[in-house]
């Protein structure tokens, strides 16, 4: 047997810090897609994303190296770097070297964004130009909505598995004790996966009577690496899906919820801080967790009616990946 997991780690936007973790001055090390980073912020808010090593005699810019107004100060020998890349001063230098006074890029760099109050970085294994942009979601910094609730895992797997738990139907009930779950709709738009799903939940009352409520489960991915969930029924609950591999075969999973302001003592909290609570633990994630680090992956799984569309979501994951990775 080959490997566990045969894939490579898959293109597109990922997390790698949430905004508010990166004030003005920070300077933090960043590990992902097998790469060695350095994430900054400088003076005026603007987000770096360079190669941790300084090309000038290898140092570590994540251990020691301090934001000066625009740009990262190299801790070995002060040179800086600007977030394009360029250095921008040696200070003991009369005579810059060539390649230096063009005001190149020099330093390596990978494209960055703040979105939805999280800093993303663009991976691509033939460093080719982003080609899709991260989508904006309103409700995050809609002042109607609660700031994220954030929770985190790390263990054995990769984007694709993580993702194609939600197209494997039948895991539902045996997995996590679901008796029912609603097929939807599910549409492909190139890059963009959509599916909605309605129904209906039972929900208990402080009287002890039990109302039955319309509910609906919109996911939209875009990409490999992002995804949310809309939760809509006796409240709307917003989950955001951040998975960004580390490696091939090791990836960091973040859910970021969020749902609409209302009492504490109102039933919509309750139901809103329910579903967070289903998602997360045993009925969520925390029991999927251990079949991911445990199983491999086979291209050709023996498929019955009632598993869900898992080749077609195979077919559209796979075209995040190049071709010689697929």
């Amino acid at each position: 047997m080959g490997k566990r997991l045969p894939m490579s780690i898959p293109y597109g936007w990922f997390f790698i810090a949430y905004a508010d973790d990166l004030p003005r001055g920070k300077v933090q090390t960043v590990h992902y897609f097998n790469k060695e980073m350095v994430l900054f912020r400088t003076d005026n808010g603007e987000i770096g994303l360079l190669d941790a090593y300084c090309l000038h005699m290898g140092a570590h810019l994540g251990h020691g190296g301090k934001v000066e107004g625009e740009s990262i100060r190299c801790p070995f020998h002060d040179w800086k770097f600007n977030t394009k890349g360029q250095c921008t001063e040696v200070p003991y230098s009369k005579t810059m070297p060539p390649s230096l006074k063009t005001k190149k890029k020099c330093q390596k760099t990978y494209h960055a964004v703040e979105k939805n109050k999280v800093i993303w970085a663009w991976y691509h294994p033939e460093d080719k130009e982003p080609f899709f942009d991260v989508m904006e979601h309103e409700e995050i910094s809609h002042p109607d909505w609660v700031e994220l609730e954030k929770f985190e895992w790390r263990f054995a797997s990769n984007p694709q598995e993580i993702a194609e738990n939600g197209v494997d139907v039948a895991h539902f009930q045996y997995v996590h004790g679901m008796t029912s779950v609603p097929e939807g709709k599910t549409t492909y738009d190139g890059v963009i996966r959509k599916s909605m799903a309605e129904g209906t939940r039972d929900i208990k009352q402080p009287d002890g009577s039990v109302k039955t409520k319309n509910s609906r489960v919109e996911t939209i991915q875009n990409g490999a690496g992002q995804k949310y969930t809309r939760i809509s029924g006796l409240t709307d609950t917003f989950l955001m899906v951040l998975a960004t591999p580390i490696t091939d075969e090791d990836v960091e999973l973040r859910f970021a919820f969020t749902y609409k302001k209302c009492n504490p003592e109102s039933l919509e909290y309750k139901a809103a801080k329910g579903t967070i609570k289903t998602l997360i633990g045993k009925t969520g994630v925390e029991g999927d967790i251990p079949i991911w680090e445990n199983k491999i992956f086979h291209k050709y799984p023996l498929l019955c009616d009632g598993d869900g569309p898992i080749m077609r979501f195979r077919k559209y994951f796979g075209q995040f990946y190049c071709q010689q990775n697929k």
